[in-house]
């Protein structure tokens, strides 16, 4: 018995040879956009870190992290979607600051104002913060990063204070980047505490009126070990302070990114410090 064999005309084999050819055309393609795409960002952040000068770095830079909640919205997604695919942007301005030599890096993690918000979304900031500090806590050692935290810590819940305590803890030998997050934190409610506790001081006969200066001032304040930023960087295009560092702000650089902080890469941390390095800083004085 003869074998059968399936028989194709060859006008099919010339179609399917031509899809063939079509396909792995679209693929080269696609594949070369790609590397291109990944070519130009990396050549991008490297030609944004080549311009940065080693000897006029900012000591302190300060990031409100802004923009979660309309990026999500652009997704077409809930608020707390920008919240859950922020980690990445973290993980990236750490690095840059620290490839950099960045000394103090402060987040505006989560205001006093933030505890309006509605409760689900609260709750699941809450639970992204206590996750990332339980998540991260290895990474903070591996780059010897010491964790500081500045606000009305009371405020937040149990578990969020424990995972916060830990980290600090473990941290607090550690000789590298000093990262100081603020939670439940607002500037007024900052100056407002220390008030009180030089009033307190007065009545206890611990300090006179005539002692009070601004530099006093400072020593009560949460930050009084750390030097005020050089630069300040708020993500999501909105230009405003929003209450945050209001007494160590005064003679801060102001920078406001486009980008929403799921967007924000080390390659836009670097043209903010290039740019940064061109401005001249007079603190009130004159240049001449």
């Amino acid at each position: 018995m003869q074998p059968s064999y399936f028989k194709v005309e060859p006008k099919t084999v010339k179609a399917l040879l031509i899809v063939s050819i079509a396909l792995a055309a679209l693929l080269l393609v696609f594949g070369l956009v790609q590397g291109r795409h990944l070519a130009l960002k990396r050549t991008s952040s490297s030609v944004a870190k080549a311009t940065i000068q080693s000897d006029n770095l900012p000591q302190h830079v300060a990031v409100m992290l802004d923009g979660n909640g309309r990026w999500a919205k652009k997704q077409g997604q809930p608020r707390t979607f920008g919240h859950r695919n922020s980690l990445q942007s973290l993980r990236e301005l750490i690095e840059g600051c620290i490839e950099l030599g960045v000394s103090y890096l402060s987040l505006y993690a989560f205001s006093t104002e933030n505890w309006a918000r509605p409760k689900e979304e609260v709750e699941v900031l809450m639970e992204l913060i206590t996750t990332t500090l339980q998540s991260e806590l290895t990474n903070l050692m591996d780059k010897d990063i010491k964790l500081t935290a500045i606000g009305d810590i009371t405020r937040l819940p149990q578990h969020c204070q424990e995972a916060l305590h830990k980290a600090i803890e473990a941290t607090k030998h550690n000789k590298g980047l000093q990262l100081i997050v603020a939670l439940s934190y607002s500037g007024r409610w900052e100056i407002t505490e220390a008030a009180k506790a030089i009033a307190q001081d007065v009545l206890a006969s611990n300090i006179s009126p005539a002692d009070i200066n601004a530099e006093l001032f400072q020593h009560y304040l949460s930050t009084r070990n750390i030097p005020d930023p050089d630069l300040l960087i708020r993500t999501g295009g909105d230009m405003r302070i929003s209450n945050f560092l209001l007494w160590q702000l005064a003679y801060t650089e102001l920078f406001f990114a486009q980008q929403y902080w799921p967007e924000f890469r080390k390659e836009h941390l670097y043209e903010v410090i290039a740019a940064y390095q061109k401005r001249e800083r007079r603190l009130g004085r004159i240049s001449e």
